[in-house]
Parts: C-alpha cells; sequence; structure tokens
C-alpha cells in the first residue's frame, strides 16, 4: 500500500509541478517588467526549489562522450555488449585508432545495486577512461522488469558477475563498488575454485561490507536491531500498475531515497536552502553544481525483494562470507581458494556507511593469495561517497589503482617482480591502520583497534598494506 500511496501522491502533484513551472517562466520572463525586482526573484527561485524537490527523477545518462589520452581528444561509444533481465553490461568503446596501440587494460566497474543507478559512478569511468578499457555493470530498475523474467537474487548477482568476467575475456581487473563487494569476492573465490581460467587479474574491494561487524555504523546497527521479517513487512512492496514489472515485491527507491536523505536531512535542507539564495543571486555556477549532485542523488530505482532481503540477511545479519558460511547455489564458497587474483582494499577515513576495517577484513579471508599480491590504501578525509568521487578518488586513489593493475599485469605477462616490488618498497610496517597522513595517525589507529576487536577471528599477521607511491601518468603499454 505504501507504493500505491506513493504513486497517488505523485499524481495528485503533478497540476501543482506544472503551475509552478508556468508561474516560473513567467516570473523570469522579459516580459515581465517585475522580473529583475527582488521580490519576483525570490518567487521565482522558491518555484523552482519546489520543482525540484517533488518531481520524479528519470534514469540519468553517463554522457561520456569523450576523454583525453596522450593529450588528445578521443570520441568515446557506448555499447551494450552482453544483456541480462536485470543488468546490461556497457562497455565504453574509445577511439580505435588511439587506443589500438596502447593496449590498456581491461577493467569491469561493478556498480552497487544499492538504490542508485550506476550512473552514480560516472566519475569513476571517466576517470578510468584514459588509461583503461572500461566496461560497466548497468543495474536495471525492478519496476520495469516484467514478473515472467523470474526473481533475482544474491546467488543471481554472482552468476551475473561470473559471466561478464567471462565475457570480458582474459585479463580482466574488477573494481566493486561498495555493496558489491560480497558478491565479487564470492564470485571470484568460486572461479577460483572450480579453476576457471577467466580468473581476473585483480580484484579490488572499495568501501564494501565484508565484515560489518569491524567498526559497524548506523547502517550496520539497524540491520542488527531489526529482524529480517520487520525488514519484510515494512519496506516490501508490490510494484503498482501500469509499471511493466506491475505486482513484483521489491524494496521502493522511494524508501531507499527517504533513508538516504535522513540520515544527513540537516545537510541537505542546508543545500536547498543555499540553492534558493543562489537562484536569487543569480549564481549559475553554484546552480548548476546543485543541479548536477542532486538529479543523480534523487535518482533511485527498486530492488528486487528477494535479493534485498537475502542480502541483508547474509551480509548485515548473518556476517555469512567472514564466518565462512556462505554457499552458491549448495556450493560453499571459500575465499582461501583465490590464488591467481590480486587483492586491493580501499577504504575512506570518514566513511559513515562502511567503517574502517570492514573491507580490509576481506584479506583476513584470501589466506592463499601472495602476501606480494595484496594491498590496502586508506583515503584519509573522506567519506562514503569521495572514495570513488571526488578529487581525492581522481588525485589519489584511482593513480594507486591504476598502479596496482599495472603492475599485476606486468607479473602475468612477463613474470617479473620490478613493478611488485617498487610499490613494496612503499610499505607501511604496521598491519593497520592504512597510509595516514601527520594529524590522522591516532584517530586512524584507534578506530583499526577498535576494528580489531570487534572482529570474531584474529587477523592473519602480514606484512601490511602498500602503499602506492603518488604517481606519474601511466606509460604508452603498446611493448607489454
Amino acid at each position: 500500500m505504501n507504493y500505491h500511496a506513493y504513486e497517488f501522491a505523485h499524481v495528485l502533484m503533478s497540476p501543482l509541478r506544472w503551475a509552478a513551472k508556468g508561474s516560473k517562466f513567467w516570473a523570469q520572463s522579459p516580459f515581465n517588467p517585475m522580473a529583475e525586482t527582488l521580490a519576483m526573484k525570490n518567487i521565482a527561485a522558491g518555484l523552482e526549489v519546489f520543482e525540484g524537490v517533488t518531481r520524479r527523477y528519470g534514469k540519468p545518462e553517463f554522457n561520456l562522450d569523450t576523454t583525453i589520452i596522450d593529450g588528445e581528444e578521443v570520441a568515446i561509444e557506448e555499447r551494450v555488449v552482453a544483456s541480462k533481465p536485470f543488468c546490461k553490461l556497457l562497455h565504453f568503446v574509445r577511439g580505435e585508432v588511439l587506443v589500438a596501440k596502447r593496449n590498456d587494460p581491461k577493467v569491469l566497474v561493478i556498480a552497487p545495486m544499492s538504490g542508485h543507478y550506476a550512473t552514480l559512478l560516472r566519475g569513476t569511468v571517466a576517470a578510468m577512461l584514459p588509461e583503461h578499457d572500461v566496461y560497466v555493470t548497468d543495474w536495471m530498475d525492478a519496476r520495469d522488469v516484467p514478473l515472467y523474467e523470474g526473481g533475482f537474487d544474491l546467488d543471481d548477482f554472482i552468476d551475473y558477475i561470473i559471466e561478464f568476467i567471462q565475457a570480458i575475456g582474459p585479463g580482466t581487473n574488477v573494481i566493486a563498488v561498495c555493496q558489491p563487494a560480497v558478491p565479487a569476492l564470492a564470485a571470484i573465490a568460486l572461479m577460483a575454485a572450480r579453476g576457471d581460467p577467466m580468473q581476473p587479474d585483480s580484484l579490488t574491494l572499495m568501501g564494501g561490507p565484508i565484515d560489518t561487524r569491524r567498526n559497524p555504523t548506523a547502517v550496520n546497527d539497524l540491520a542488527q536491531k531489526r529482524s529480517l521479517s520487520w525488514f519484510e513487512q515494512n519496506v516490501i512492496s508490490y510494484v503498482p500498475w501500469p509499471n511493466p514489472g506491475c505486482m513484483r515485491r521489491v524494496y521502493p527507491g522511494f524508501l531507499q531515497l527517504t533513508g538516504f536523505m535522513t540520515m544527513n536531512l540537516e545537510r541537505h535542507t542546508t543545500a536547498h536552502v543555499e540553492l534558493f539564495n543562489d537562484l536569487v543571486k543569480g549564481d549559475n555556477d553554484s546552480v548548476v553544481h546543485h543541479r548536477k549532485f542532486y538529479d543523480e542523488y534523487l535518482s533511485v530505482m527498486d530492488l528486487d525483494a528477494q535479493f534485498y532481503l537475502q542480502t541483508v540477511k547474509v551480509v548485515f545479519q548473518d556476517h555469512d562470507l567472514p564466518d565462512g558460511r556462505m554457499s552458491h547455489r549448495g556450493q560453499p564458497i571459500d575465499c582461501s581458494k583465490i590464488r591467481k587474483t590480486a587483492l586491493l582494499t580501499v577504504e575512506g577515513e570518514n566513511d559513515d556507511i562502511c567503517g574502517i576495517g570492514q573491507t580490509r577484513a576481506a584479506h583476513d579471508l584470501c589466506t592463499n593469495i601472495p602476501e606480494r599480491k595484496k594491498f590496502h590504501y586508506m583515503q584519509p578525509k573522506v567519506g562514503h561517497y569521495g572514495v570513488f568521487n571526488g578529487r581525492r578518488w581522481r588525485n589519489e586513489i584511482q593513480p594507486r589503482i591504476r598502479d596496482v593493475i599495472r603492475a599485476v599485469r606486468e607479473l602475468r605477462k612477463t613474470g617479473s617482480t620490478k613493478a611488485l616490488e617498487a610499490l613494496s618498497d612503499h610499505a607501511v610496517a604496521t598491519v593497520e591502520p592504512a597510509t595516514v597522513e601527520p594529524g590522522h595517525a591516532a584517530a586512524a589507529t584507534a578506530a583499526a583497534a577498535a576494528a580489531r576487536s570487534a572482529s570474531t577471528k584474529p587477523a592473519k599477521p602480514s606484512r601490511g598494506p602498500l602503499e602506492i607511491p603518488q604517481i606519474k601518468p601511466a606509460k604508452n603499454d603498446a611493448a607489454s
């Protein structure tokens, strides 16, 4: 009934939105003699804010038409190379004349299926494109998937990852952002156990909930305090007619967005007050920046109820993967089977979604990956979103991922450990925390100690995380 009430309210608000649009047009019209008065500017600004916060936001586009490679602008073509009922595999094909000479590594970016569309990773993809051959999982809105396509759960998610890696081919590097960290690690463990020749060269886990008992956040606490039946009764609804997925059980996007917004309600309120003031002042740059962020942030999708409830139970309540109980269609998932794939974990110092140590826990599970192929990095001064978007992602995190990918590829292709040794020269001596700037060491050490004490299994001693140096543009890889 929640979903039907939401749809009904949206329909009722439509005339008011259209009236607001028309009134704003008149208020700003050059034929309005009062258009430049302060009162009319306030009216126009208020009408725009009202229209923006009450309308439904559709699926955004990536709009990545070009990138810069070796100082030259190169065209990008977005192609669908594999299609499943709940996901499309997108390939960002760069101009072949220049790119064919580079032989850049192939990268599969697994977008989170947690409410927002894959375009939330636009900045992630844009930063990778100049030096990588990039593929992205473009998850479908469950409200648009007809019932005859069947359900979708965590096992299906893992199947999709394996199929996409196999479709891309050998030498693939996987980057899982947030929610897909668990199914991505599970998928590669299954591939390793089966001796799959398409096992990826590297796996990068960014802000992912491998073990949410380490340094738990408010999100983790909520999942622990509520029973699975509570989630099923309070957040699961049926998709209403006339959507293609009519009568599919889903966790609706508008409920997820409500949760996102209430976590930082004061900040979002302040942002819209500032938008109103910027509209009145005519500060177009700030207005464009606000619109760009919220056009993406307010675009949400429904999740299939099977997938959502299974993820809550397996990942956030029962902790099946770190405790060794997780299985896929009856086959146990054993991360110690992974030997060929390098592992890099990335965390944000101020992440309030996935606490420090939760992603790094993957290293304790992957006991048979050679130490020289295990890496960890904690980025100071960023929250969850900053781990994969923004200035620090572009300037500090992405270059480290790039260098790990190339070092591992050099090892696979030539057997040379030179690039890996260059990374090893910058190893941090302590097991935890990761690399920190002066002034942040004490806080990070305290958080790491809390993470260790919260873990049900003692961490396997290791040489510690590797800090990838900062870092020059990648060289042309034709020779490799």
